[in-house]
């Protein structure tokens, strides 16, 4: 005998499960800046690494390394390596093995890989207004997911 979808508990109902909330958010941001993304010539992940490396122009870490932006996007090696072969391949950052230990390879932005990120301001306002989004609910909703990342990267 089957249940029907009012006899399943709604704990276990799709609609019911912030995981998939998050999931389909997540993906529906990425394809909205993907407009935005195609006219710099990144996809998203390689957007998420030039927002670090922008970052570390202005705040440097002791090592600015792959393993070190790894940490930082929360992604391995594996990952990371093509995505900056293609940036470096764009012209955007230099990856240069250390002369202390061949294992680590150190990342610094070009003069192209700094001129873009003046680019990026005035497309990410104009994509936020397109989709009418009220910065100051952004804001809570990013600060209450970063919590709940935080919970979540304690448990590993």
């Amino acid at each position: 005998m089957s249940q029907h979808a009012s006899d399943l508990d709604p704990a276990l109902q799709l609609d019911n499960q912030l995981c998939f909330k998050l999931y389909a958010a997540s993906r529906a941001v990425i394809r909205g800046y993907k407009p935005m993304l195609d006219r710099l010539h990144l996809t998203y992940p390689q957007y998420l690494a030039m927002l670090v490396l922008w970052e570390w122009q202005g705040a440097p870490p002791a090592q600015p390394t792959v393993k070190a932006l790894g940490e930082r996007l929360l992604l391995d090696s594996g990952t990371l390596t093509p995505l900056l072969k293609r940036l470096d391949q764009l012209g955007l950052l230099l990856r240069k093995r250390s002369s202390d230990d061949e294992r680590e390879v150190h990342l610094a932005l070009t003069d192209a890989g700094r001129a873009l990120r003046e680019q990026v301001l005035p497309l990410k306002q104009q994509l936020l207004c397109e989709h009418g989004v009220d910065l100051d609910e952004m804001a809570e909703l990013r600060d209450r997911v970063g919590q709940l990342l935080e919970r979540f990267m304690a448990q590993r």
